[in-house]
């Protein structure tokens, strides 16, 4: 038992995993989240409405709806945590450890029924399949890192933040776009900063409040952000790849 507390010990010495800032400004985060979500897929929704486009697929829908689910439950969660709740916390976990599962199985198939709709039309790319699902790949790692960590606090709550920055990329993609695309052009890194400005500027944004309040980085936020920024250096390459698009294009069409 005592060797357990001193290894306690040594590790809040190494990284203390409470700072009297924590609650307000994760909850600052999280509202970030929602910001970038409200503003890009609620422009979306105005615009498909003023164009009289064809209804979204039934897949679009539920899979929406398990996105908009996941962020309900993240913020709730944060509240739990903010008011000492800490079994509601656990339980509550145990579900969105299902919805994770599904997300990661609704979003690569919505995006790949989207674009088959979308095939001989303007609106096709097939390649953007590539985005969908390095996003669910770079989601599981890190929320699966995150549940299997789930004991230690300061590892799963930056897992989780980092896991569901990333997907949050889905919403500020629709609005930074229209500025950051002019900007840096059509190419590798244009595609880069247009799908993940907003998400990796949060994701930055929490190892900079570690750094202003325990002086150092977290390992696991070390870690989990190496993941990302290698999951979406990967999606841009594979994106731009012909092979990659042929491969699309003949799936697609079968």
């Amino acid at each position: 038992m005592s060797a357990n507390v001193g290894t306690i010990q040594a590790r809040e010495r190494a990284f203390p995993a409470q700072h009297r800032w924590d609650r307000n400004a994760i909850a600052v985060l999280a509202a970030l989240v929602w910001l970038g979500i409200v503003m890009g897929f609620g422009g979306d929704m105005i615009e498909h409405a003023k164009t009289n486009a064809p209804p979204y697929l039934f897949i679009v829908h539920i899979h929406a709806a398990a996105f908009v689910g996941w962020l309900v439950l993240f913020t709730v969660q944060i509240g739990l945590i903010r008011h000492k709740r800490w079994l509601t916390h656990k339980r509550l976990g145990m579900g969105m450890a299902v919805l994770a599962v599904a997300m990661v199985i609704l979003g690569p198939l919505a995006e790949y029924l989207v674009d088959v709709s979308r095939l001989g039309t303007p609106r096709a790319d097939p390649a953007f399949f590539a985005i969908a699902l390095t996003a669910m790949l770079a989601f599981t790692g890190l929320v699966g890192a995150a549940l299997l960590m789930r004991r230690d606090a300061s590892t799963h709550k930056r897992l989780m933040l980092l896991g569901t920055f990333y997907i949050s990329s889905a919403g500020f993609a629709r609005w930074e776009g229209a500025w950051l695309g002019p900007i840096f052009g059509e190419g590798p890194l244009g595609l880069a900063m247009v799908l993940y400005f907003g998400s990796t500027l949060l994701m930055l944004a929490l190892g900079a409040y570690d750094l202003a309040t325990r002086r150092r980085l977290h390992p696991a936020y070390v870690a989990g952000l190496a993941w990302a920024l290698a999951i979406e250096a990967f999606s841009v390459w594979l994106y731009h790849q012909s092979a990659w698009l042929a491969w699309c294009k003949a799936v697609m069409a079968a």
